[in-house]
């Protein structure tokens, strides 16, 4: 019987839903037994196709079940490749030790003696058709990994680490062969410290949670209007005047990431394969930047002084130039990005400023927003020179820019406009809309701090809500014709309502999870019941980690955390 048949009998019946709805793990196995049984009756080479049939997420394109355990026992070797691939494998054999108590031999391949039971990483370099792809076959004695790259080697550990069965007398995982791979490039998740600093420790613990879902991109929002978060070694102020204050309160003492920290945070997510991108805000939101080094101010009033750069000071570009040098070679990551959003808030002193209005004219700019496009290519250009490109918001949409030279984050889910735009004209675009990307926007109409409501509108950022993106858009006719321009998804968390990690943990889980699954799994793979019911296993996870999630299986046990809510006056973002 051809395996795809068999999936489309499981669905009729509704077998795979009732399997996952069972209380226990080994309860499940033993109708999953009946079921080999059966359908090995019907000649099906005790194979069943079941996508979703597993605990793994995020969910794996393909599964086919088999009868039978491998067990952790002893006499277990590791058998890796090569020395690339040794550390990623060491870290699988600790992970063993640590976790289960289970001691395992490490060795190079190719082995001399028998080997009895074992556990073989592979790697075929030269089949590269998704770098991040990987095929595990589990037998009794056996259980075999193979990918084209180290990233696809170390997500099949991620996947073999949930698929260890705890439940009996030792540690098992079900026979199964498992075919998988991305739907998206890009998996990301964007964390603000400037309006709140966290620190190195959440981050880390962010990036490992980050690696078993099999994210991996670590968008950093390090500059903003309330602080600098890095130390420049060519412009000290920056973490000596910049990096004082937070949203809610500007006498908070300096809070930064020494360049040490940072090279040590990269280092930390290289090793999960995930790439770590810098934000450095401009022309806009520039404030610490410009009350650190003043010259820089493009002028303003009260809450909007210094919220520009100036942008018709040659000075200002020398000192970007070499802001964005020491960034590029801090950074390793092929992208820097720019903000270059919401700039029409503070740029009212454009209209005034003499300096600036004679620039206009000499440039032949038009009017204050040709200003503002000639800034970004400026700046673009210099980013350019230094090896790298630029990701910014989509208020740069209308920049000519040029095809491919620009990744462009959508945000504002009100304007698909820009998205349609941005794709037609052949640039790449990530996927990041407010609703419901943004996870300072409440998870429940029961949570009374953060956002929740779009100018009068309901807006609750559901944890259904985020699993079910981004499908609904690609059921659009342009947007689907152009999918190969869209390089991905990523969950941001803007943190003015967020002042310590207990609530960041609260905002940000399960949520996390479930755009996980969104970058990861196939649309026709998703199930949101299915997603359900493997949340309860990695919530174990999150429990263990000391994570405050909001718990939606019983919302009693999380009330919401405190967190600043005075009212601010950018209310579009």
């Amino acid at each position: 019987m051809n395996p795809a048949l068999v999936n489309t009998f499981l669905d009729f019946i509704q077998l795979k839903t009732y399997i996952f709805l069972m209380p226990f793990k080994q309860y499940r196995h033993k109708l999953l037994f009946l079921l080999l049984i059966t359908l090995q009756a019907l000649g099906t080479n005790n194979l069943i196709f079941a996508n979703n049939i597993c605990d793994i997420i995020p969910a794996p394109q393909k599964v086919l079940l088999k009868q039978g355990h491998f067990s952790f026992e002893k006499q277990i070797k590791l058998i890796y490749p090569d020395v690339i691939s040794k550390s990623l494998v060491i870290d699988f054999q600790d992970y063993l030790k640590t976790e289960f108590d289970v001691n395992v031999s490490l060795h190079e391949r190719p082995l001399v003696s028998d080997v009895k039971k074992s556990i073989e990483f592979k790697l075929d370099l030269h089949n590269a058709v998704n770098s991040e792809a990987y095929m595990i076959d589990i037998k009794r004695n056996q259980i075999i990994c193979n990918a084209s790259s180290l990233t696809g080697l170390f997500y099949a550990i991620q996947s073999l680490q949930q698929l260890i069965d705890t439940e009996g007398e030792k540690p098992v995982i079900p026979c199964m062969i498992i075919s998988d791979a991305p739907r998206f490039a890009w998996r990301g998740f964007m964390l603000d410290e400037a309006r709140h600093f966290f620190g190195k420790e959440t981050v880390k613990q962010y990036l490992d949670i980050m690696s078993k879902l099999k994210m991996n991109r670590f968008h950093w929002h390090l500059s903003d209007e309330q602080a600098f978060r890095i130390e420049m070694e060519h412009f000290p102020l920056l973490s000596m005047v910049g990096s004082s204050g937070s949203w809610s309160d500007s006498k908070v003492p300096s809070a930064y990431y020494t360049q040490d920290d940072i090279k040590e945070i990269i280092d930390y997510a290289a090793r999960r394969h995930i790439m770590v991108i810098p934000e450095i805000d401009m022309p806009g939101h520039a404030n610490a930047i410009t009350r650190s080094y003043p010259y820089l101010s493009g002028g303003g009033d009260g809450r909007w002084s210094g919220f520009t750069f100036h942008p018709a000071k040659e000075s200002t570009y020398l000192f970007i130039d070499s802001l964005f040098s020491e960034i590029s070679e801090l950074f390793p990551s092929p992208y820097i990005h720019i903000g270059a959003d919401e700039v029409h808030f503070g740029n009212k002193s454009w209209f005034t400023d003499s300096i600036i209005q004679q620039f206009i004219r000499d440039n032949d700019l038009k009017n204050e927003i040709g200003l503002e496009h000639y800034f970004v290519k400026r700046v673009n250009n210099i980013i350019k020179s230094k090896g790298k490109q630029i990701l910014a918001w989509d208020e740069i949409t209308n920049v000519d820019l040029g095809k491919d030279v620009a990744t462009l984050m959508w945000w504002r889910h009100d304007k698909p406009e820009l998205l349609l735009q941005t794709i037609k004209k052949g640039n790449k675009v990530i996927l990041t809309p407010r609703l419901p990307c943004y996870y300072d926007f409440v998870q429940d109409e029961t949570h009374e701090i953060g956002r929740k409501n779009f100018y009068g509108t309901s807006a609750i950022n559901t944890l259904q809500t985020v699993y079910e993106f981004p499908d609904y858009y690609f059921k659009d006719q342009d947007i689907s014709k152009h999918q190969e321009q869209i390089l991905g998804l990523q969950a941001s968390v803007w943190t003015e309502r967020v002042k310590d990690k207990k609530r960041l943990d609260f905002l940000v889980f399960p949520r996390m999870i479930a755009i996980a699954e969104a970058g990861w799994t196939r649309m026709e793979s998703k199930s949101y019941l299915n997603f359900i019911e493997r949340l309860k296993v990695f919530i174990k996870l999150l429990e263990k980690e000391g994570i405050y999630y909001f718990n939606i299986f019983d919302k009693s046990l999380s009330p919401e955390p405190w967190g600043p809510t005075r009212e601010d006056v950018i209310a579009e973002g």
